[in-house]
Order: structure tokens, then sequence, then C-alpha cells
């Protein structure tokens, strides 16, 4: 494998308080590699240049724990885990914690397959489907502590395809981006999340590792049992948002 710096990581992972064994920062460089390798060949992401990938991929799925409590979780789906992100960094630095990492996208599952293979991450599945799909399987629905996705979407539509997965007691944290629009979107958001059977708990922002970027993290709480017609079918949390 190619050497690479990692000071900045191991910098930026100081000030998340977080403690990575050396076989976990080259699980992160083996994924570096698979990440680039694979992106000459399909469009898993715009973002390629080593120090970049580090902060704007590899830090950012972590900041979660900034914002959440991970000593009581004990599973975890990434819902629309894209090029695996966050699911697969938070995987490598909460080894413990079962993943199922879902996309709708064929190609993005069989790339996540070579990664979990080559990194030899254990207690991790990966799933091709919908959300509106898999969320009516009763293996998954209301079956994990937390739900996470940074897919871009719409609060209202987001926690229909995400809340759904959460069991009673647990939490669907999204991550969003930083900006003036995220209390109008909140705002917006509140009755779906209602009905969805979650809780508004608050929104937290956390500063990305020497940059000025800030995440912000919105707070779900799982109050009670999701209605059966939730998620209703594909497309429509998307095209008719709940309000």
């Amino acid at each position: 494998m190619e050497k690479y710096n990692t000071i900045s990581f191991e910098k930026g992972l100081q000030q998340l308080d977080l403690e990575l064994s050396p076989k976990q920062i080259d699980q992160f460089l083996k994924f570096y590699e698979l990440l680039i390798e694979w992106n000459k060949v399909m469009n898993l992401t715009g973002i390629t240049e080593f120090e970049e990938v580090i902060s704007k991929h590899f830090l950012d799925s972590l900041l979660l724990v900034k914002a959440y409590d991970m000593s009581k979780v004990k599973s975890i789906i990434d819902v629309g885990t894209g090029a695996g992100f966050p699911g697969i960094p938070l995987k490598i630095a909460f080894p413990q914690i079962k993943f199922v990492l879902m996309d709708s996208l064929g190609k993005r599952i069989k790339f996540l397959q070579q990664v979990v293979d080559n990194l030899q991450l254990d207690g991790i599945e990966l799933v091709h489907s919908r959300a509106e799909d898999l969320a009516k399987n009763k293996e998954y629905r209301e079956n994990f502590d937390l739900a996470v996705s940074r897919a871009v979407a719409n609060l209202s539509s987001l926690s229909e395809y995400c809340i759904p997965f959460v069991r009673i007691g647990g939490a669907f944290v999204p991550y969003k981006s930083d900006s003036a629009m995220i209390q109008e979107e909140v705002s917006a958001a509140t009755k779906a999340i209602g009905i969805l059977g979650g809780e508004l708990k608050e929104c937290k922002e956390v500063l990305l590792p020497d940059t000025e970027i800030k995440r912000s993290f919105i707070m779900i709480d799982k109050k009670k049992s999701t209605k059966k017609q939730f998620p209703r079918k594909a497309g429509m949390p998307t095209k008719e948002p709940l309000a």
C-alpha cells in the first residue's frame, strides 16, 4: 500500500475524542484506495484527493460521536448509504456495533461488498433495496437502535424513509449541512415526524475538525410504533412529503 501521511487524520480523530488502532487506520487507508479505484469506473464521489476524502468523508461521517452517545448503540441502519458514508467509517470505528447498509443501486452494493471483504469487517450486512420496500420487511422494521442517513432529501421525506426502521426508544439522526434553511426545514417536518411516531428532540451543530464547515445533526427520538401504511409506496415520500 502506498504510504500516506495520516497526521491530519489522527489530529482530527483526537478532536473527536476517538482513539483508533493501527489496524483501524489501515482499514481507512484501504477503504480510500478502493474508493479511488472503483471511482474510475463508476460515479461514487466527486471528492478524490486524499486530504479531502479524510476530512469531508471520513471525519465528517465520524462527527456523529459529537452529537450522539454511541455507547448505548448495538445496531445501526444507514439508509441510502451511497459509497458507504457514514456507515463504513462508523463500522471501522465501532466494530462491536451491528450495521446494515442499504442502497437502491446494485453497483454501489457490489463496491461495498468488495470493501467489506477487503477490510475484513464482521457484523455488517449490505442490502440492495429501496427504503420503501425494506421498511415493510419485519426483519428490518423497527429493529434498530439508530438510523442514520447522509442522503440528500428534505427532512419530511427522509423521516418517512428512516423512522420506520427505528425501534421504540431508539433514534433517527440525519446528517444535514449547516444552512440558514435548516430551522425552516425542521419546522416543516415536525408534523411528519410526529405522524411517523417520532419526536423532535434537538438540533446539534458540530464543527468539522480544522475547518469552518458545520454539520447539523437532528435528533429524533422514536416514541411510538410507526403506522403500517408508512413508508408509502415507492417515490411517494419524495413527491408528496407528509405535512
